[in-house]
């Protein structure tokens, strides 16, 4: 039933107001008034009191509630249900609506306490005086609640009779648990229901308070209600008022309900609004479900929009229309390029108009960072950040033979991230050595070595025409070129980096078992103390090779069983350690590393998963999400310790030297090389300098995405620009070079995602944003200068254990893509596959082949980056693009809106009905058109979720 359109000839601008709309949505506001396009009412939180007990001892008792969810109070147990969906019969529905068509219905009522509003309701009912002289001393007696404070239950003492403290609130009522969840500003809504013996007829009313008020007991949260329903009558078989009651509050529950209730001006828009309920009501057949089983909440919420009452529809409608006339704002939106990648036509230009965006923000970078949040965040980065700087000092030294290594890597990390974080326009990226900068400073050492040249001052050429590339760049504003950045590029880009995160972690653990070679029964040194002979020594436990019998292996220390006769030197080829005439070896460091290893990445995953477990307050499972990296380390390190394995431990460098002998800091300009060199740079700098570009932008693509609600917004120009500057630097540092790293970048964001803390039970936390500053970053930085005087703490920790956090971090990463969920699609039959809504608007073949392309680009990328022609890898990378805009042959527009997003020429040229998913007021009755296959609420996994 449409509702009746009382403004039909009112402006746009009145009707907004008289309508008491906020079309804003800037401001904020809770999940329901935000999906409803409408100004934001309080939440209310909904009350069950169910009359028991007749014809003996009649007591009001509360015996249900809700917010967004139902809550029932399960009697035996004295416990509140879990939060669940509710479900209604409809026959209940159907009796509510008769009873209130036939009741008492009063709006705007001036009560001002319980004891005013019971004598209104009274008078207005067809009763005699000795009747209504019972039914209000019913109305007062005070209910029990099931209130629960801090782990302890309350039940109120037993109903007593009116009196003139009816209005005064209990005290277990004010240290209700339950008050936390509910925000500032909450209203309540009181549902009484019953059958009463003394009443020939029922007795239904509804009332809506003119301006809300405490009712003193009658709710357990002595919060202000305004809504009051009367459900009452006599015995009746099949009459059911716990179901009308319960049907009454689900509808006071419901958002369009509530908002049309809330502006209802007689009893015929009540009975609209519930008749509008009815038409959106799904009706499932007897016999077909368990009537008892409880519905879980969803993980989110559906989209409200299809629900607007019609009047609501036509003013979003016209107010949409005039916010298109007066601020361009219309329904192509989406094709403008958000303003951080608009051309201005001038040189250095987009550097400029970043400059001036941040400056307003610098001083809140810092106030911003006084959080205990960004406590957990510096160590967790700061463990990932000193475990990279490690990792790829150490293979950087491997592939450099010596020219730079873990000291410069521990430098340059300190000095280039702590200076982008000061200056950047996103200061969450954080600064690393990347796998493909490492390709490339490999293969520039081979072409140095390969040609007898000097490679520190061949490589400060290449980073001096590199740092004038970028800047090039930047002049240009060439960084407007990511719009074509879409997504089938970033996950390209991200997979390979999270592959190489997950293959360096692997290939370090197997290093491990070549260093501690894994001791197997019958093997020279398989876990021996090996005593060398004595002349004239008898045979003991300690050399005896064999046990005698059954009983006396028993006996046998089993990790001192004698295999061979050592010298000192086969004893230390074979992993051992000589001691005195004895070889001593720990037995199998190889496994007791692949426990830390495994011990570590599966307590970090776990840990991770708490946040959204049943088990603990929300409050720990918080605590134990934020510092699961911490915690994993933590527990690795007492595992080494507890056990006192030799296990390979954290390196770090002990003097403030370069790590080639013989060079200073600064980088000669030319060395033993000859000058045309120089100039010869430019083509292997041209290569890096795409490199760079496609490594840095599309990490910034990735951390800027509009579902990440970044307030502050992006800075793609200024941060090439610091990039730039900082090349420079390290190259005459000879430190090695630096870019966005995408993982740890991620994983930063992650640790400081902000989630509301006020949440209805059953309520998932809603998405608020990411906590933006810089101090974090810059102290992460600081402290990864000074680890280098930290050895005394740091030398504890085994490098096991930090491999088994870099691989959490790019299984992680690697999960959190969109494109793992499509390559999973490919192992599962049809009948087995999620109902993703991708699914319901493409074929599943050309799903397939989609990610069959990707599938191929990736192993492509890695196939090239492995072997010698790993030089023109930055243009494989720069192909990805090339790949993409093929695939409009190949694919329609529509399709590659559900599979990847639309690029520039795609959303000008695409028709607008291709949008249609776009739009939640097309008009079109799909129930999933306005939604996409890509969640709004980023699952940030290294979150995101």
């Amino acid at each position: 039933m449409k509702m009746p359109d009382a403004h039909e000839n009112v402006p746009v601008e009145e009707m907004d107001s008289s309508l008491g709309l906020s079309l804003s949505v800037d401001g904020p506001s809770n999940i329901d008034s935000r999906e409803l396009g409408i100004s934001k009412d309080p939440l209310l939180f909904i009350q069950l009191n169910e009359l028991l007990g007749w014809p003996q001892a009649l007591e009001w008792r509360e015996t249900g509630r809700w917010m967004l969810f139902e809550e029932k109070l399960e009697v035996g147990a004295g416990r509140w249900s879990a939060p669940h969906v509710p479900t209604l019969t409809l026959p209940s529905l159907q009796k509510l609506r008769s009873l209130l068509a036939k009741g008492l219905v009063l709006l705007d009522c001036p009560a001002q306490s319980l004891l005013e509003l019971v004598e209104q309701v009274i008078q207005a009912e067809s009763l005699s005086p000795e009747l209504r002289g019972q039914l209000q001393a019913l109305l007062l007696q005070r209910p029990q609640h099931h209130i629960q404070t801090r782990g302890i239950c309350w039940g109120s003492a037993h109903p007593k009779k009116a009196s003139h403290d009816e209005n005064i609130p209990l005290k277990e009522q004010g240290q209700n648990s339950l008050r936390q969840k509910l925000p500032p500003g909450a209203e309540a809504a009181a549902v009484l229901a019953g059958e009463l013996g003394f009443l020939a007829q029922p007795v239904g009313a509804f009332v809506r308070l003119r301006d809300p008020v405490v009712l003193g007991p009658l709710t357990e949260v002595p919060i202000p209600s305004r809504f009051f329903c009367l459900l009452l009558g006599p015995p009746a078989p099949r009459r059911g008022y716990h179901e009308m009651g319960r049907a009454a509050a689900v509808l006071l529950s419901d958002p369009q309900f509530q908002w049309s209730v809330r502006r209802a001006r007689n009893l015929h828009d009540l009975l609209a609004a519930l008749d509008t309920f009815l038409e959106g009501v799904t009706v499932l057949p007897p016999g077909r479900w368990d009537s008892t089983a409880r519905i879980p909440p969803p993980k989110c919420l559906p989209s409200q929009h299809k629900r607007l009452p019609s009047q609501m529809q036509e003013v979003e409608g016209l107010s949409r229309a005039r916010r298109a006339r007066t601020e361009d704002r219309d329904s192509h939106e989406p094709h403008k390029p958000t303003l951080e990648l608009q051309r201005t036509g001038r040189l250095f230009g987009g550097l400029v108009q970043d400059v001036r965006r941040k400056a307003p923000w610098y001083p809140s970078d810092f106030l911003d960072a006084l959080h205990p949040q960004c406590f957990s965040a510096v160590l967790y980065i700061y463990l990932a950040t000193v475990t990279n700087a490690i990792t790829f000092g150490g293979l950087l030294g491997d592939a450099t033979e010596g020219a730079q290594g873990v000291l410069e890597s521990f430098l340059g990390t300190a000095v280039a991230g702590a200076a982008f974080c000061l200056m950047a326009g996103q200061p969450l990226t954080i600064l690393s050595s990347t796998g493909p900068v490492l390709v490339f400073e490999r293969l520039l050492f081979s072409f140095s070595r390969d040609y007898s040249l000097d490679y520190l001052p061949f490589r400060l050429w290449v980073g001096i025409w590199v740092a004038t590339f970028c800047l090039v760049l930047v002049a240009t504003e060439a960084s407007v070129l990511v719009r074509y950045f879409t997504r089938f590029t970033e996950e390209g880009f991200c997979a390979l980096i999270s592959l190489i995160f997950i293959y360096d972690a692997l290939g370090k653990m197997l290093n491990l078992t070549r260093a501690y070679p894994i001791l197997r029964p019958g093997s020279p040194a398989y876990g021996c103390f090996c005593q060398y002979p004595v002349p004239g020594g008898n045979e003991s436990q300690w050399t005896r090779t064999k046990p005698k019998d059954k009983n006396d292996l028993l006996t046998m220390d089993l990790g001192l069983v004698n295999a061979s006769l050592l010298s000192p030197p086969e004893c230390t080829r074979q992993g051992g350690y000589p001691r005195g005439p004895g070889c001593h070896t720990v037995p199998d460091i190889a496994f007791f590393s692949l426990l830390l290893f495994l011990t570590s990445f599966l307590f970090a995953m776990a840990l991770k998963h708490v946040r959204t477990s049943r088990f603990f307050p929300s409050v720990v499972r918080k605590v134990l999400s934020d510092f699961s990296s911490v915690l994993a380390i933590l527990l690795g390190c007492s595992l080494d310790a507890f056990l006192g394995l030799a296990t390979p431990k954290l390196l770090v460098p002990r003097e403030f030297k370069p790590t080639l002998p013989g060079r200073g800091w600064l980088v000669s300009p030319f060395g033993t090389n000859p000058w045309w060199l120089t100039v010869a740079a430019t083509l292997p700098a041209l290569l890096l300098s795409i490199l760079i570009f496609m490594d840095q932008q599309i990490t910034a693509v990735i951390l800027n995405r509009k579902e990440y609600r970044l307030r502050k917004g992006a800075g793609f120009h200024l941060d090439l620009f610091c990039v730039a500057v900082l090349m420079l630097l390290t190259s005459v540092l000879g430190l090695p070079w630096y870019v966005s790293a995408t993982v740890i970048s991620l994983a930063h964001m992650d640790s400081l995602r902000r989630e509301s803390r006020d949440c209805a039970p059953g309520e998932a936390p809603s998405f608020l944003g990411i906590r933006e500053q810089r101090l974090t970053g810059l102290v992460v930085f600081i402290l990864t200068g000074m680890s280098i005087f930290l050895a005394p703490v740091l030398k504890f920790i085994p490098m096991p254990v930090l491999y088994g956090i870099f691989l959490y971090m790019g299984v992680t990463a690697l999960s959190s893509i969109q494109f793992m969920k499509r390559v999973q699609l490919l192992l599962m039959p049809a009948k087995h596959q999620p109902d993703l809504l991708l699914l319901r608007h493409v074929p599943l073949s050309r799903v397939h082949l989609f990610t069959a392309i990707q599938l191929a680009c990736l192993g492509l990328l890695w196939i090239i980056k492995s072997t010698p022609a790993a030089i023109i890898f930055p243009l494989m990378l720069l192909g990805l693009v090339g790949v993409r805009k093929a695939l409009e042959w190949v694919f329609s527009p529509q399709e590659l809106l559900w599979l990847d997003e639309l690029m520039p020429e795609e959303e000008r040229n695409i028709p607008e009905k291709g949008l249609e998913p776009e739009h939640p007021f097309s008009g079109s009755d799909s129930e999933d058109s306005e939604l996409m296959y890509q969640p709004k609420v980023p699952e940030i996994n290294i979150s995101v979720n």
